[in-house]
This record gives structure tokens, C-alpha cells and sequence, in this order.
């Protein structure tokens, strides 16, 4: 198809293209706009007034953007309109002047999960196959790729920096960004991005965008609307709008529910407000501060004491762990041994296989969490073991940990999981309240859990041993001195 064919408002108008796959046109009039935009058509007054509510522009665009980002809310029809633009410049833009021999174009899409990355590119599939023009223009099909006749093809990726590279990109379309989680715990946004911009470089007008809820003040998406949005002058466009102001058809006492039940949480999915109430709990300075490079376990000794931590699982979703530490006579934490047993797994065989290991490390008692009401009480007793619920939930335990760490009063294991899921530990503020730390959304904390828990267990002995030294010292002071000390009030 010729490059200046036809614009995309034109192909959703059009009932021999796009136009049967919206039900009901009246609701995606934001998303016309949005598109309108991106592309610099023409708008009326009523658009021009949306343009300027959703990007903090006075001005409207010249030309089309190289790059756009939406912070928008959940259930918007994101994934529609990615799927739809996909499409759209896949069967009507002519990139082959671009391609060597045997070279094709790639409109390359990239979710956080396989899960999420499928329900864009069935909407792709239904969208090729449900219009005759573009069904013709089908070369082959695959789990994960289509290639079009026209030398294009479409392709879904999960978010990793290594499987994006090699590719020559007409478009990439990043779905969710917010939300990507690598196995390392980060979100690899960044580097995936680098990976991506060069394989754009040889086609002119390639395209970047990116769609997502907004999440913390923090990674590529808040960085760009931090830099973009309201900035006239900008070739990237930020596009930030509320659920219903892009899905009329989402009910707003659904919002309000929401709003009542976590309003920080809700004012980031409905209304696309980044949250200022997170941060990161602890900075990776400060975890390889008390990391002990190459100390991986310690076996038992015959002349220490042991304390255990559990963190309880069924089995399915969630990884087990249990975590074995001790004091030194200088009053610091020795992290010994932290195990994690990853789901799906059968819980009694762990239980039994965490029994052995605290037989061999002397142990008869282990502190965990309040899990599942008496099954671990009773799984462990079977072992001659006994289990105590903790007093404090993990993010109290997080946050009583904290100082320990910081001060120096902790000396960790060198565990690549470990240290991802500390890092990647997250705390809300909250006013009138104490701070919640936890896991970010698709991340993990089973070995943090009972690390910090058998840490905060022996920090509270680390403590009172603390106030002992300083007692026995000022006594002393105190007896080698002339008359009576006085006390400050």
C-alpha cells in the first residue's frame, strides 16, 4: 500500500477497515483524539481542548511525534488502540525502500508477561482476519508473529533487553512499562529501550510508544512525562488521562470503591496519577555495605546458638523459606544459611527437608509468619520442632530491620535472590500511620521475609545486649570517678 494512502482516522472511519471492530464509536472519541495527535491531523475546538487537558500543551502539533507515552488509567482500552496502531502501520506504511534484500520491517510489540502479551496480539490476529483487504495480505501465522506479504512483520516480545535486539523496528509499541519486571527484580525498561532505539535508526519516521497505569516516580515512564509533558516545542508526546475520561463506559462507582478501600492505589489506576507515597526501602549501597562477598552459607558450629525464621507456603504460588542466623559476642547478626524452595512444591516435603536442616543446626524452635492457622504449627510438631507465630507482620519486620542494616549491625549471605528482593522492596508512606513496606506489583519476598524476621529475632537481643554494655561501662566510670557522677536531665 502507498506510504500516504490513507491516515489512520480514515481507516477506523472506513466500514471496509476498521470501523465494524468498534462497537460503539461514540466512546473511543478520546482515543480519536489521542491518534489525531500522534499523527498531527487536524482537530475541532472540542478535541483541541482535550489535546490541551491531556498533554499540558498550548499548541497544537505540527507534525508527528517520534515517540509517544501514555500514562493512562486501567481499563482504558490500552490494549486495543496498541493492538489497532500495530496494525495499522504494519498493512499501511511501505518501509521496503528501507530493507536490504531479504530484510523485513518489524512492528514489535512488548508486554510484561506472556499472559499480557497474548491478549494484544490476538486482538492483532482478529483484527488481520476479520478484514478481507488485510487477511489478503497474511503471508504465515505463529504462536508469537505474523508476517504480511509487504515485507512486515508483526511480532510480540516479553520485556528482555536480549530478545529485541538484531531487529530492524518500524515500530514498537510497549505495553504496561510501568510493570516490567525482570528476573533480577528490575524493571528493564531502560535497557530495553536501549536495545530498541538503534534498530530504529535506518527507518525514517520510526515510531516509539508507550502505554501504561502509572506506578512510582521513578523509571522511563515518569522520567518522560517528568520531561515532556507540557512542553510545546518536544517531538515526544505525553499523554496523560483518567480511565473514564479514554473509557466513558467504566463505572465510576466502581472508581469509588476503590478510592474508598486504597485511595493512593486507585488514583494511580483510575486516574493516572503517579504515586507519590512510594520509595525504595533501602538502596543497593546499603545492602552491599552489609553483604559478605563470597560467603554463600555457614555450616553449624558446636559453640553457637542458633535462631530459625520460616516463611510458610501451600505450595503453588508462592516459594517457601527459612532463613538461620546468630549473634557474635560483638553484638552483630550473622545471617548463616537462607534457603528458598520456589513454587509449585508440596509443602509437607519441605517442612520435612526445613526440619533436617534445623536438626543439624541444633535448632528446636522456629519463629514464622501467622500462616494458614495451625497447619504449620502441626506440620512441625510432627518433627519435634515447635512453631511461634511472629508478633509482626512482614512489613513490620522490614521496617524493624532497617536500622540494623544501616547501622552495620547485620552481616548478609552473598545471595543473588536475596539481594533482589531487597532491593526491590518498596515502602508506603502513610499519613497518620506507619509506613507498609512489600514487594512491588509481579515481584517477590519469601527469602526477605524470613531473613529479615530471624534478623529482627536477634536484633531485639543485639539491643538489650547494646544497653547492658552501655550500663556496665557507665558503671564503671562511675566507680573509678571522684564523688558522685551527675546526670543530665
Amino acid at each position: 500500500m502507498s506510504k500516504t494512502a490513507i491516515n489512520i482516522i480514515q481507516a477506523i472511519c472506513d466500514s471496509n477497515l476498521f470501523k465494524p471492530l468498534f462497537r460503539k464509536m461514540e466512546t473511543w472519541k478520546s482515543w480519536i483524539v489521542f491518534l489525531k495527535a500522534l499523527f498531527a491531523l487536524s482537530m475541532n475546538e472540542d478535541e483541541l481542548a482535550l489535546y490541551r487537558q491531556c498533554t499540558g500543551r498550548t499548541k497544537p502539533p505540527e507534525k508527528p511525534f517520534v515517540e509517544a507515552w501514555i500514562p493512562t488509567g486501567r481499563r482504558s482500552g490500552k490494549s486495543f488502540i496498541a493492538a489497532l496502531i500495530a496494525v495499522f502501520l504494519a498493512c499501511f506504511r511501505d518501509y521496503r525502500n528501507y530493507l536490504s534484500p531479504g530484510e523485513r520491517a518489524h512492528v514489535i510489540i512488548i508486554a510484561a508477561d506472556r499472559n499480557q502479551a497474548q491478549v494484544i496480539f490476538r486482538y492483532i490476529k482478529g483484527f488481520i482476519k476479520l478484514i478481507p483487504m488485510l487477511a489478503a495480505m497474511l503471508e504465515s501465522e505463529k504462536t508469537e508473529s505474523v508476517d504480511l506479504n509487504n515485507r512486515v512483520t508483526i511480532e510480540v516480545f516479553t520485556c528482555s533487553y536480549k530478545a529485541v535486539r538484531g531487529f530492524t523496528a518500524a515500530a514498537v509499541i510497549c505495553d504496561e512499562i510501568a510493570f516490567w519486571r525482570a528476573d533480577d527484580g528490575r524493571n528493564p525498561a531502560t535497557e530495553v529501550l536501549r536495545a530498541l532505539r538503534p534498530a530504529m535508526g535506518t527507518i525514517p519516521g520510526a515510531l516509539l510508544i508507550a502505554l501504561s497505569s502509572p506506578y512510582s516516580r521513578s523509571g522511563p515512564l515518569w522520567d518522560t512525562f517528568n520531561r515532556h509533558h507540557g512542553k510545546d516545542e518536544s517531538d515526544i508526546l505525553c499523554w496523560q488521562a483518567a480511565t473514564r475520561v479514554m473509557n466513558p463506559t467504566i463505572s465510576q462507582a466502581l472508581i469509588d470503591r476503590e478510592m474508598e478501600l486504597d485511595p493512593e492505589n486507585a488514583r494511580a489506576e483510575y486516574y493516572a496519577e503517579f504515586r507519590s507515597d512510594l520509595e525504595a526501602f533501602i538502596s543497593e549501597e546499603a545492602i552491599a555495605a552489609i553483604t559478605i562477598q563470597g560467603r554463600y552459607e555457614l555450616p553449624p558450629q558446636l559453640n553457637i546458638t542458633y535462631t530459625a525464621f520460616v516463611d510458610p507456603s501451600g505450595g503453588r504460588k508462592d516459594a517457601a523459606s527459612l532463613s538461620i542466623a546468630h549473634i557474635t559476642k560483638e553484638s552483630k547478626v550473622i545471617l548463616d544459611l537462607a534457603r528458598r524452595w520456589t513454587a509449585p512444591h508440596d509443602p509437607a516435603n519441605v517442612v520435612k527437608e526445613q526440619a533436617e536442616i534445623l536438626k543439624a543446626y541444633r535448632i528446636k524452635k522456629v519463629i514464622g509468619d501467622k500462616y494458614a492457622g495451625a497447619w504449620p504449627e502441626q506440620e512441625y510438631r510432627k518433627y519435634g520442632i515447635t512453631y511461634q507465630a511472629a508478633e509482626k507482620d512482614k512489613s513490620g519486620l522490614y521496617l524493624d530491620f532497617l536500622p540494623l542494616a544501616l547501622s552495620g549491625s547485620v552481616e548478609l549471605l552473598d545471595n543473588k535472590q536475596l539481594f533482589t528482593e531487597l532491593r526491590s522492596l518498596e515502602r508506603r508512606t502513610r499519613k497518620g500511620g506507619r509506613d507498609l513496606v512489600d514487594h512491588p506489583p509481579k515481584g517477590h519476598d519469601d527469602l526477605v521475609n524470613s531473613v529479615a524476621g530471624v534478623c529482627v529475632q536477634l536484633g531485639v537481643l543485639t539491643r538489650a545486649s547494646g544497653w547492658l554494655i552501655h550500663f556496665k561501662e557507665m558503671y564503671d566510670e562511675m566507680q573509678g570517678s571522684k564523688g558522685q557522677p551527675q546526670l543530665a536531665n
